[in-house]
């Protein structure tokens, strides 16, 4: 599904070789059940014509399509023509001691959705100063009563007056980052976690932390997608690989294979997506269809005001301000507008200067979706904030496709070892640009 350079591929076949994670080797064959990545030779339209077909179509290559399945999905595959070969395991290898874990964390510390509730409560009470917890909406079961979640934002900033009040006209420049809208992608979350508390428990001593929020506001939904993430906690030390929210109610899909791609869902240029209820990136019925993307949205246009025209080719004035990170994995990219067309964006100059920036940290590479994932996506969040309100809005893919740190499970040491290192700096650059972005 997606175009990758032959160095990235180089570097992807290298984390393969080295990666012995379930006890075998590279070329050693998955037990039946076991879902594994198998690459499969393939153009950019047969990729797409299996993702409609319900394949689990994830990161490519140069001529090549990663499908997520176990032996049964190979077999389909070879049934259709395709030769696919394995490529890397999905889950890796716990430590020992993840055997017993604490309380609302699973797959070897990766943290629920009740522990993430909980810990918004307790940095807001613990700082009252400076946090500012906020129910933005409910998700799909909640709305059906089915359970399910509130959706929750945290603003931190030291609150003057007119701080953090849901306004388009308070005095401080905004930053928001969202994480975890495809439910699956583990580290997101994590990130968001460790950026709350890093401002949060940081401004007493961390000259940084406290330049930042003594300037802006620091808005922070750490999991887009609550019901979507129960889904996935519920397998435990084998985290079940749901991408979409619940939303039941479309075709006769079964398993992960429900829901609405929340990050297809959204009102600015939906409808290029896939029309298929049980493919990884079905849109939905209708533009904002969903509770979740309904949320995220009247959040976005609460905080930020309209500061673009209404024509792919107005740019957002120079003297915009704003930013936004949406996170996902995998990939090592970070990848500017326009996401819904091959043609840059207006301001296409202005995010490449800032996306360098954000590179300097974290070492990703700066693109557009062709130049880094190599396929449109319509109806995404980062188009939505940019391009309704003139936001500099850009998708972080945290991680690697293979090895350890790779994939949409990576080991819970890489998020302290390798991912929250590498995007601290970059998180902290967004804030501190949010006041001029398209003048870096």
């Amino acid at each position: 599904m997606a175009s990758r350079s032959l160095s990235r591929l180089a570097l992807a076949a290298t984390g393969v070789v080295l990666s012995a994670l379930l006890g075998g080797t590279a070329a050693a064959q998955p037990a039946a059940d076991t879902p594994v990545f198998w690459r499969v030779p393939a153009t950019a339209a047969q990729a797409h014509a299996l993702e409609n077909a319900g394949f689990d179509v994830e990161e490519g290559d140069a001529g090549a399509a990663y499908v997520v399945g176990g032996q049964a999905v190979a077999n389909r595959l070879r049934a259709l023509g395709y030769r696919p070969s394995f490529f890397d395991t999905v889950y890796k290898e716990l430590p020992a001691q993840a055997n017993s874990l604490a309380a609302d964390t699973f797959y070897g510390g990766y943290r629920t959705v009740t522990a993430h509730e909980n810990h918004l409560t307790a940095v807001a009470a613990a700082h009252p100063d400076l946090a500012t917890k906020y129910t933005i909406g409910q998700s799909w079961k909640k709305t059906k009563g089915q359970g399910g979640h509130d959706i929750q934002a945290i603003c931190l900033t030291k609150k003057q007056t007119g701080d953090c009040t849901l306004s388009t006209s308070s005095p401080k420049p905004k930053f928001f980052i969202m994480a975890q809208i495809h439910a699956r992608e583990l580290s997101t979350g994590e990130l968001a976690w460790r950026w709350i508390d890093y401002l949060a428990d940081g401004y007493a001593t961390d000259a940084t932390a406290k330049s930042i929020l003594d300037t802006t506001e620091v808005w922070v939904v750490p999991i887009s997608n609550p019901d979507g993430v129960d889904i996935v906690a519920s397998g435990g030390n084998s985290p079940k690989l749901q991408r979409k929210n619940a939303d039941n109610t479309r075709g006769s899909c079964t398993g992960t294979n429900i829901g609405i791609d929340l990050n297809r869902n959204s009102t600015f240029k939906w409808g290029g997506d896939s029309n298929s209820a049980c493919a990884e990136t079905y849109q939905g019925v209708s533009a904002g269809s969903e509770p979740e993307t309904q949320a995220l949205e009247k959040l976005a246009r609460a905080i930020f005001p309209d500061q673009r025209g209404t024509g792919n080719n107005d740019p957002a004035p120079t003297t915009a301000k704003g930013t936004m990170i949406t996170l996902h994995s995998y990939g090592n990219d970070i990848i500017i507008p326009w996401g819904f067309t091959q043609a840059t964006s207006p301001n296409d100059t202005q995010y490449r200067k800032l996306g360098a920036k954000y590179a300097a940290s974290n070492g990703y590479l700066v693109g557009t979706n062709e130049e880094t994932v190599g396929y449109d996506t319509s109806g995404t969040t980062d188009d939505f904030t940019y391009g309704e309100l003139g936001v500099a809005s850009v998708t972080f893919e945290v991680g690697g496709s293979s090895g350890t740190c790779g994939g949409f499970l990576p080991r819970y040491t890489c998020v302290d070892s390798t991912f929250w290192p590498k995007n601290k700096g970059a998180f902290i650059t967004a804030a501190k640009a949010a006041a001029a972005p398209y003048q870096q």
